[in-house]
């Protein structure tokens, strides 16, 4: 998980301050240095680092800190404070232009994964109400064409290419397109290198000048560190980007990219790629992500990846079959399917303040075991799934066999299935009310409540 290591010695570092009563300047310039090793060790810019700890130490070591009555929160306090003006302060939207359509180019060196995310950040502005067309800019990279033309079947969005011509060219004939067949929005995939040269910029240049971007959005791999960072500086120097997409923020990138791009550029990050599916995109909060650094959480983001997973009428629906035990195998069945869009379990983990993502460390939803739960209930008749006490054993041997499972897969999810209903039983009164008011929030709960999750 991304900033993992990062927020461990952060942590470690703060848990010495929270051990003392009271707090001298010795106390948190010591703390600092732990701190410093830390931002260095995750591949942060000295200079940042430098001034960070610099700022830190300076407002920390103030004497509304030092005598407050809980000092080391206050120090903590200071540090989200800070991380979060590092990395911007607040969210910034992608820049839609006053003209139809607007157009946004996307940049960046081969590998940082510019078409793929390009394509997911399409699927979120339709999302929002766009009409988005994405433009096949890129005429060299074997194959690129046919990667953007099958994400964008994928999601649904239209592609506009011409095949090995001008990119100028395409741009502005992607442009024209889009005015003819009302798209609003226009993301122009251009051509990557495998590093920086003039013939590169040269051509970016002449794509600029000639469609006049709205945005241009520079993406980069959050997993090269400082290297993304001076890929940043070197894009901005030469075209004058607008903001970053930082991509692969799911795996263990280090967070010197983050930490580093908008005090190095100036430009802020705005979108994030979490996932390798289509739909694991997110704006870019760096209060929210300073929150996670420091292991606070982040509350807000769980709750709109479960707005977006769950339907708020099937969820209050669920909620009141758990309430009057009538929720069945099919309510089930399809709770698992939006629990699976919700994503990985430690990533969720890790969005709720006071869980330790470590405890569930490596734990997966594991597509394989769900789709054979899925299997399993699709292959019960409709009055099975609503009466699980009708099968016997001929029965789940048939539900075996046309599930391609075995008798004992059959047996693990109707016991995992009773366990839930068994715990919603004993719950009544004030207990329920919580329950089903937190189901409502969450889509009607997770299958597995008591039973664990479906698929591990």
């Amino acid at each position: 998980m991304a900033f993992e290591s990062l927020s461990d010695k952060l942590n470690e570092a703060f848990k010495k301050l929270r051990g003392k009563g009271r707090l001298t300047p010795n106390d948190v310039k010591e703390a600092m240095r732990e701190v410093r090793m830390a931002l260095l060790e995750a591949d942060v810019s000295y200079k940042v680092v430098r001034d960070f700890t610099k700022t830190v130490t300076e407002k920390a070591v103030g004497v509304d800190v030092l005598e407050a009555l809980n000092p080391a929160q206050m120090v903590i306090k200071i540090v989200n404070q800070e991380l979060c003006a590092l990395m911007g302060g607040e969210n910034q939207k992608l820049n839609i232009g006053s003209k139809s359509p607007s157009v946004v180019m996307l940049v960046g060196l081969q590998g940082a994964g510019k078409t793929t995310n390009g394509a997911k950040l399409a699927g979120y502005m339709r999302k929002q109400g766009k009409r988005p067309l994405l433009a096949a800019c890129d005429i060299y990279r074997p194959a690129a064409i046919q990667q953007l033309e099958t994400v964008g079947a994928q999601l649904n969005i239209p592609v506009f290419q011409m095949g090995q011509t001008n990119p100028v060219d395409i741009a502005k004939a992607a442009i024209e397109h889009a005015k003819k067949h009302g798209n609003d929005l226009v993301f122009l995939d251009t051509a990557g290198r495998l590093h920086i040269d003039e013939a590169l910029m040269d051509e970016l240049k002449n794509i600029k000048a000639a469609v006049d971007p709205a945005e241009i959005l520079l993406v980069v791999d959050a997993m090269t560190g400082q290297d993304a960072v001076n890929a940043a500086t070197a894009f901005d120097e030469a075209l004058g980007i607008t903001g970053v997409m930082l991509t692969k923020l799911e795996g263990d990138a280090s967070g010197g990219a983050a930490l580093s791009i908008r005090a190095a550029t100036g430009k802020p990050i705005k979108f994030i790629g979490v996932g390798e599916k289509l739909d694991m995109i997110e704006p870019f909060h760096p209060d929210r992500m300073a929150s996670r650094i420091l292991g606070m959480g982040d509350m807000l983001t769980l709750i709109e990846k479960a707005e977006q997973s769950f339907d708020e009428k099937k969820a209050l629906e669920a909620a009141e079959k758990l309430r009057a035990n009538r929720f069945t195998l099919s309510d089930y069945l399809e709770q698992m399917g939006q629990l699976k869009n919700m994503g990985d379990l430690e990533s969720l983990v890790g969005m709720i303040p006071g869980l330790d993502a470590k405890a569930l460390k490596g734990a997966k939803i594991d597509d394989k075991a769900m789709a054979r739960q899925e299997a399993i209930i699709l292959s019960m008749t409709k009055a099975e799934r609503e009466n699980p006490g009708l099968l016997n054993s001929s029965r789940k041997k048939r539900i075996a066999a046309g599930s391609g499972t075995s008798v004992v897969d059959v047996n693990r999810l109707l016991k995992q299935f009773d366990a839930m209903q068994q715990m919603t039983k004993q719950l009544s009164g004030k207990n329920m009310k919580k329950l089903q008011k937190k189901m409502g929030r969450m889509g009607g709960g997770f299958p597995g409540m008591g039973g664990g999750f479906p698929g591990f």
